[in-house]
């Protein structure tokens, strides 16, 4: 039987985290600089460990007030200091149960396309956290990155995330760059969960590694939504499990 995993990005506070950990096989956890505080991280930690799903540090920008989706210039230095940091601290409440980490919002797009960035944070994550899997944007330059100096790499593909043609994903800044139809959504992750594919914005057909399928926790639907991926995989054949 075929499986995937399935992520979602918890602990900043969308009030859904309990009901989504039944649906999910792994969470990507705030550690207080996107969102969330150290409060937040370890009851979301907690609630993890409580429906036996992966836990994962989530380090994003320290941007609060936009949610760290806002790209800014950063050095690869700068950049490297700034995942370590977070990782380190989720694995003082997580301890040996830290199984993934899994950039947030800017950092993460930055980071997969920036060939410098992403040699600098994959070399201090082989260095310091080599048993970590790193969860990165399928054929990005991060998970090439992480890939040549032995990390374990989940390729991350996006249920309602639309595509461009170079596999990279549609800037939040466009109006095209969500799907907010649930069942193409839906279309979208079972096809690439079974066929490794996927739609670009101007028609081309793609071909994308799928090991884990992000779910995002923050929409009002999110639940909901979850919960219908999750029966449309078991429907398909595909068991829902955490990547290893």
């Amino acid at each position: 039987m075929p499986s995937i995993d399935l992520n979602c990005d918890l602990g900043e506070g969308s009030g859904h985290d309990a009901e989504l950990m039944s649906c999910i096989s792994s969470a990507n956890i705030a550690c207080g600089a996107h969102a969330g505080s150290l409060e937040t991280m370890i009851e979301t930690i907690e609630l993890a460990r409580k429906h036996r799903v992966a836990l994962g540090a989530h380090p994003g920008y320290f941007d609060l007030e936009n949610f760290g989706r806002q790209e800014r210039p950063i050095a690869p230095e700068e950049a490297s200091r700034l995942v370590l940091m977070q990782v380190e601290q989720f694995f003082e409440v997580a301890e040996q149960d830290m199984h993934h980490v899994k950039l947030h919002g800017a950092l993460y797009n930055q980071v997969s396309r920036e060939p410098a960035l992403a040699e600098a944070v994959a070399a201090d994550l082989a260095r310091l956290w080599p048993q970590l899997i790193v969860f990165a944007l399928a054929g990005s330059v991060f998970a090439q990155a992480a890939q040549a100096r032995g990390l374990r790499v989940a390729a991350e593909v996006f249920a309602d995330r639309t595509y461009q043609p170079d596999g990279s994903l549609t800037p939040r800044t466009q109006l095209n760059a969500l799907i907010h139809e649930e069942t193409a959504a839906v279309a979208q992750a079972l096809r690439l969960a079974t066929e490794g594919r996927v739609r670009a914005t101007d028609g081309r057909d793609l071909a994308l590694a799928a090991d884990t399928i992000c779910v995002h926790g923050d929409g009002p639907q999110a639940v909901a939504f979850a919960r219908r991926l999750k029966e449309a995989f078991r429907a398909a054949g595909v068991r829902v499990r955490r990547f290893s």
